[in-house]
């Protein structure tokens, strides 16, 4: 009986542009395996597809190097953030609150 294969999708958005690559792999493959096996490093060399964090529509996938590919899959791969959300919220919050004291 032949190997079935499974039918995924690999995406990721660089800040000029984006690639969404669909792409069939064997059955049990890891969803770094797929990504690494995937065409998006030649458009991306940049990019540290070993290390990137990954995730299925929206959730990070914290055993991307264990966790087995489903059909229709959309492994995304993720950029580094530039600034903590967090740090960057405090900092407008802390702004605001000095603006509106000099207004006052």
């Amino acid at each position: 009986m032949a190997e079935s294969w499974v039918e995924i999708e690999v995406v990721y958005a660089a800040v000029d542009r984006q690639v969404l690559l669909a792409l069939s792999v064997a059955p049990g493959s890891s969803l770094r395996a797929a990504v690494l096996g995937s065409a998006i490093a030649a458009q991306f060399p940049e990019l540290d597809l070993a290390a990137c964090p990954l995730g299925i529509f929206g959730k990070v996938v914290a055993d991307a190097d264990v966790r087995a590919v489903q059909a229709g899959d959309r492994i995304e791969i993720y950029r580094p953030l530039l600034a903590d959300p967090k740090e960057v919220r405090r900092l407008r919050a802390a702004k605001a609150a000095k603006a509106k004291q000099q207004n006052s």
